[in-house]
């Protein structure tokens, strides 16, 4: 019988448990977006799991959505990379860096000035984006969204040089790998929706069209990171940022086909109603595990018994834990030896210091 301590082997990545900490934004890095040792005492202090997802890592200036998230487009923030790398690496764990790009979910304000960039100019709804700021006095709060454009074949090109380069700089930063964010409403996702994309040219229409740039991501990476180590993020039927897509089972079907043959390290998909007491996992599952045979890692709300009996069944082979990776740095031990666990704090979240990120108690 399969259990979460068990090990598990990712591609040549071999893991010591099937325990997850996904991408956590914590908005903690100093100026810059540059990691810092309280970043790496974070990271450290939970380095017991089998594998460490960094918290979405902007790929350039141009894909911010939240203040103070971290970066992977300049030497400092690698040099601030290779703080929490080695500390996870001292401790006997792997981190894989999510790299994000927030598309039409941005503000000109966290931006540089500059307009978001978008598969088409959809914008009636930018009340519903999720863009956040760091106020002078320390408060963090949401943001008014700006307009965002379609992006030109130049735009997108340009892009897919920033995947590229952000992926050299995870490994330079010490990364045993990348995770590409696909998911919760930002500009892979939006690229995949047909409510958001509608685009005439090749990357938009059908859904091989729109599902071209995540394919082409993966291409751009994996010419720098073995394949057997980039992992992919999808949310199918997430409402962050408004997705708008009216037939999800189709397009995560085709994203699960496309992704099969190219030897991945695993699919991460997120179920947003599991947060909130309506998990659609099983529905998730149905869609993805009969087109994609690789490791899959279920997110979403879960408890150690349901993430335990997913294990199990063989139709997920890795649990992800967010919020109790947050408040319990000792997760793995409190699940091997059944104790309760911890429940973080939200108004401390994002943004701040020590406190609420890495104060929370060992078991004694």
């Amino acid at each position: 019988m399969t259990s979460l301590h068990d090990p598990i082997t990712i591609g040549d990545l071999a893991l010591r448990n099937r325990i997850v900490m996904p991408a956590l934004t914590r908005a903690r890095t100093a100026n810059g977006d540059v990691p810092t040792e309280l970043n790496a005492e974070y990271y450290g202090q939970r380095a017991s799991v089998g594998l460490i997802v960094s918290e979405a890592t902007n790929i350039s200036p141009q894909s911010c959505s939240f203040e103070r998230a971290p970066g992977l487009w300049t030497d400092e923030q690698v040099e601030g990379w290779k703080l929490v790398t080695a500390k996870v690496h001292a401790a006997g764990g792997h981190m894989f860096a999510q790299l994000w790009h927030c598309g039409r979910a941005g503000a000109k304000g966290v931006l540089g000035g500059k307009q978001p960039l978008a598969p088409s100019a959809v914008n009636d709804d930018l009340h519903q984006l999720g863009v956040w700021g760091l106020l002078a006095n320390g408060n963090y709060v949401q943001l008014q969204a700006t307009p965002s454009r379609a992006m030109t074949l130049d735009d997108i090109q340009s892009t897919l040089r920033e995947y590229r380069a952000a992926a050299v700089n995870a490994l330079a930063a010490g990364f045993d790998g990348v995770e590409i964010h696909a998911a919760n409403g930002y500009l892979l996702h939006q690229f995949l929706s047909p409510g958001l994309n509608l685009r005439e040219d090749r990357y938009g229409g059908s859904v091989e069209n729109r599902a071209r740039l995540l394919h082409e991501v993966i291409e751009c990476v994996a010419e720098v990171v073995p394949r057997s180590r980039i992992g992919v993020r999808i949310s199918p039927f997430a409402s962050y940022n408004n997705p708008r897509d009216p037939d999800p089972a189709t397009t995560f079907g085709y994203v699960a086909k496309m992704l099969e043959p190219l030897g991945l390290a695993y699919l991460h998909f997120v179920d947003e109603g599991g947060w909130f007491g309506k998990p659609d996992r099983e529905r998730i599952l149905e869609i993805v595990r009969p087109h994609f045979s690789g490791p899959i890692i279920a997110n979403g709300g879960l408890e150690p018994d349901v993430a335990q009996a997913l294990v199990e069944s063989g139709r997920v082979q890795m649990a992800a834990f967010g919020r109790y990776s947050i408040a319990n740095p000792d997760l793995v031990r409190r699940l091997e030896v059944g104790a309760s666990l911890a429940q973080p704090i939200p108004a401390q979240f994002y943004a701040g210091g020590a406190a609420g990120y890495t104060d929370y108690p060992f078991l004694g």
